[in-house]
């Protein structure tokens, strides 16, 4: 797959759809892309990214091979190498890649944004010089639910502002989940807080396909009736998701140790219905 011959221009405007001929399109990042809060049947995760996958089949009407690297619990430096080492070196190499990360290094005192900004202008100067056109995310902002969440949320910010500068550097699609309003809705998260739920999976994947000329900007999920948080609520919120959060940082372990990629090759995707990445 390669882009369009539009005017010209080689890398056609990011509103633009690609043509495709066996398009191949690899993810990495942490949970956020790996999937989490968004279950399949087989106990597995789907996640935004697999479902971008599955709408640029259905709309391309054509195979997709995909890949995705993406890793629960991982911090930035290790996407960036380790993943996007792995991304730039499967064979044939990927026409499109996207990058989210810097969620779990915003949780940890004493991270400094600029350190993340430079690690993902280094992957977007990789991408660049490899041909492989980058889009780039931020993630969806759980900060109204979460403890010191205001610290939290101007971390997300200045890292959100600072991916808009370098997108504009290298002419990135930027998909700004950090700054989609709609999505701040509780309906939007799963049970702990920090991870998207099924519909808010489908709406980071419409935000996507959306930005790659693949549908319209998707529409609210329904409503939910509105939770009731008491006393017994919270103090079961702590003990179940906050405490053992706690208990890896103290003991230096994550959420992803020992855990393997769950497409580390291409994996085909035939065409299939067309799916509004609002389902």
């Amino acid at each position: 797959m390669r882009a369009c011959d539009l005017g010209g221009s080689e890398w056609p405007d990011e509103t633009v759809a690609w043509c495709n001929t066996n398009m191949r399109y690899v993810a990495i990042g942490d949970s956020f892309t790996e999937g989490v809060g968004d279950p399949r049947p087989d106990g597995g995760v789907r996640g935004w990214a697999d479902r971008v996958a599955e709408g640029l089949a259905a709309r391309l009407d054509e195979p997709v091979e995909y890949a995705n690297l993406a890793i629960r619990g991982r911090l930035l430096r290790p996407i960036v190498t380790d993943q996007l080492d792995a991304a730039l070196s499967l064979d044939p190499l990927p026409d499109l890649l996207t990058l989210n990360g810097g969620g779990n290094d915003m949780l940890r005192p004493g991270v400094r944004i600029g350190d993340l900004l430079a690690l993902t202008d280094r992957a977007a100067r990789r991408c660049a010089d490899a041909g492989v056109r980058l889009v780039l995310l931020s993630g969806a902002d759980p900060t109204a639910q979460l403890p010191l969440g205001r610290f939290v949320r101007r971390r997300g910010a200045a890292l959100t502002a600072g991916s808009v500068t370098i997108a504009a550097r290298y002419g990135l699609t930027f998909v700004n989940g950090f700054g989609d309003d709609e999505i701040r809705a509780p309906r939007y998260w799963s049970a702990d807080r920090l991870h998207l739920n099924s519909a808010g999976h489908a709406r980071i994947a419409g935000l996507v396909l959306h930005a790659l000329g693949h549908g319209p900007v998707p529409p609210p999920a329904p409503p939910e009736p509105p939770s009731v948080r008491t006393a017994a609520t919270t103090a079961q919120y702590y003990r179940e998701h906050v405490v053992p959060w706690v208990s890896r940082r103290l003991h230096g372990t994550s959420s992803g140790d020992g855990r393997l990629a769950k497409h580390p090759v291409w994996y085909p995707l035939s065409p299939g219905p067309a799916r509004s990445g609002s389902e």
